[in-house]
């Protein structure tokens, strides 16, 4: 647990650390970077590294203890677990209303109350000022930890009350060492840290079920194939992909962010930047897509596909927004 169970990020790990040590740490964080980085799992690891009873070293969790493995769960009674109810959903202002009146209470088995609020970047205007408010408020015992996609997503006010900790993608190199490390072979190694784009929680993801990588599979083959195909093929598969349930709408979501990292691969090599592609095993389709559509091309539906998991977000009619993504795309 030297390095707080974090894969890479020794940094992060370090400067929160010497806080530690000194007792000099603030009494809000802000940990920023993509989904998948690391986020939470180094916020938990400062919350083990305060409380702790049995620390093999100053600032180092023991990690097997209860009161690590309740952290670790998120179900230490200190803690309490702020997000919205689905990725891409709302944060509302009565989670973060609740999370107030809980933060004036005396803690239960340590020194300090925490909050860790989960992708506070989806939280509604109401939720943000309320936030602001219990920054300013909470009591001296109480410890708020918010991960978010970038400071530049929430409130300036917020952000000014809180030391920010920006994680940024691995090296690929750093992160296949440590999923070798983790029983993955060389090759499985390789081609997550291509899919996971250098973000370990997301290659993990990958590595412990198989069946996140044959969904991904499937649509990338999808996708390949309704590049060739008539406006009617394409209206048909809109129409089986965009059904109304509720856990259908999910699978359309993950099915967008998966086209995005295509079109995001074609815009990369188009560019002629010397940053790795994602999508590893389709280098040569991805290279003929980008010799045909050019850098504006690819940028266009890089945007394109932005703009729908937005609009998916915001409850726009998923079978329309489909139809409408799908009908931009060029037929080659």
């Amino acid at each position: 647990m030297s390095n707080w169970n974090v894969i890479g990020h020794e940094w992060a790990v370090n400067l929160l650390r010497r806080q530690l040590l000194r007792k000099a740490f603030s009494h809000a964080y802000l940990f920023t970077g993509p989904a998948g980085v690391g986020r939470r799992t180094l916020a938990l690891g400062f919350v083990r590294a305060l409380v702790c009873p049995q620390p093999p070293e100053p600032g180092v969790p023991c990690g097997v203890c209860r009161t690590c493995r309740q952290i670790e769960a998120m179900r230490y009674p200190d803690l309490v677990i702020v997000q919205a109810e689905k990725e891409g959903g709302v944060l509302r202002v009565e989670q973060v209303r609740e999370v107030r009146q809980s933060l004036v209470l005396k803690p239960y088995q340590g020194e300090y109350r925490f909050a860790l609020f989960l992708r506070f970047h989806e939280s509604n205007p109401s939720a943000a000022n309320a936030l602001l408010k219990t920054l300013e408020e909470a009591p001296s015992h109480a410890i708020l930890l918010l991960t978010a996609d970038t400071p530049e997503a929430l409130l300036p006010t917020i952000v000014s009350r809180c030391q920010v900790v920006r994680l940024r993608s691995l090296p690929l190199q750093t992160l296949e060492t440590a999923l070798r490390e983790r029983g993955a072979t060389p090759e499985q190694a390789r081609l997550l840290a291509h899919l996971s784009d250098g973000r370990p929680g997301l290659a993990l993801r990958f590595l412990a079920d198989s069946s996140l990588l044959d969904f991904r599979r499937q649509r990338l083959e999808e996708l390949r194939d309704l590049l060739g195909s008539s406006r009617v093929e394409r209206f048909a598969y809109a129409e089986r992909l965009s059904d109304r349930r509720h856990a259908e709408r999910e699978r359309l979501r993950e099915t967008l962010a998966l086209w995005l990292t295509w079109w995001r691969d074609v815009m990369r090599i188009a560019s002629g930047a010397s940053i790795p592609v994602v999508n590893l095993e389709y280098r040569s389709d991805l290279e003929t897509l980008a010799a045909q559509l050019g850098v504006a091309g690819a940028r266009h539906l890089v945007v394109q596909a932005e703009r729908a998991i937005r609009q998916l977000d915001a409850n726009v009619n998923p079978r329309l927004l489909t139809e409408v993504v799908l009908l931009d795309w060029p037929r080659l």
